[in-house]
């Protein structure tokens, strides 16, 4: 499944490449960045401008990504026949003011959900940003992690920690894998919750690591196996060493509990139990 997931890592990556070529930098939070695939047919182009709803780009910052581009960067890291050889990935990123918060929308993204690039990007650091993907057609979605990130630098000027970057391209793929057996909804609340309690109590060895999974598992009433448990534990033992914002992190898990529905998270069910407490002893003595 990596390298499934690898052969469309690719072209996001090669936004990055191409993103981290620009000098420019944002003067205010009104900056937006587009990055377009350099092996986009003209209907293809047409379809991802479409799909990303803009009929004018002349606000962009557009860049021109070639698969040349992706093979400068990958080679050491993946084979030439995972990477491929057309570039076609597109994304807009837009600084937003202080309060925004992360927002990602798809189109024609199969593999990567919203919720999962938030995720990602929220531990890559990053704030404040509305971002949009698009592929001309159906693609896994993997790809525009990295170029949203070489965007973000550009904008506002700081450089995001190659371990930051390392993680958050980790937690997409292992959220990705591990959404395959318990869907996408749990397995994003379960990061969530999960990073949440490694950076509030500055969780690091493996045992106090491995007793968070297993809490927070227990408390949103998901069923892990063995290797999914071996994957976000190795995610964890890179998350726990970054300076995260442990308030965005709450805010994070609580909008994805209530966004998604479904399993409570803990205060939640904290509430709950005591409600259910009142209840009972009011129809008690009624």
């Amino acid at each position: 499944m990596r390298k499934f997931i690898g052969k469309f890592l690719a072209a996001g990556l090669c936004v990055a490449m191409a993103l981290s070529s620009v000098t420019v930098k944002a003067d205010s939070v009104d900056q937006k960045y587009l990055a377009l695939g350099a092996d986009l047919t003209v209907s293809q182009k047409k379809k991802v401008l479409e799909l990303l709803d803009l009929d004018d780009n002349s606000d962009y910052k557009v860049i021109t990504v070639t698969n040349k581009d992706e093979h400068e960067y990958l080679d050491s890291y993946l084979s030439s026949r995972v990477i491929g050889t057309r570039a076609l990935s597109s994304v807009t990123v837009e600084q937003k003011d202080d309060g925004n918060g992360v927002n990602v929308t798809t189109q024609n993204i199969s593999y990567c959900t919203s919720g999962m690039y938030r995720n990602a990007l929220i531990t890559a650091g990053i704030k404040n940003a509305d971002v949009k993907v698009a592929g001309p057609f159906k693609i896994s979605g993997t790809a525009a992690l990295v170029g949203v990130m070489k965007a973000y630098e550009e904008m506002t000027g700081k450089k995001i920690p190659e371990k930051s970057k390392d993680a958050a391209t980790d937690e997409l793929i292992t959220t990705g894998e591990v959404a395959e057996n318990i869907g996408s909804d749990d397995a994003e609340k379960l990061i969530a919750d999960v990073k949440q309690k490694v950076a509030k109590d500055n969780l690091s060895s493996p045992s106090e690591i491995k007793q968070a999974i297993e809490e927070s598992a227990k408390d949103l009433n998901i069923n892990l196996s063995d290797a999914d448990r071996a994957k976000i534990q190795s995610l964890m033992d890179k998350i726990s060493g970054l300076d995260l914002n442990v308030s965005q992190l709450k805010s994070q898990a609580k909008d994805l509990y209530d966004k998604l529905g479904g399993s409570q998270g803990i205060f939640d069910k904290i509430a709950a139990f005591f409600q259910s407490i009142f209840s009972w002893l009011s129809n008690l003595f009624s």
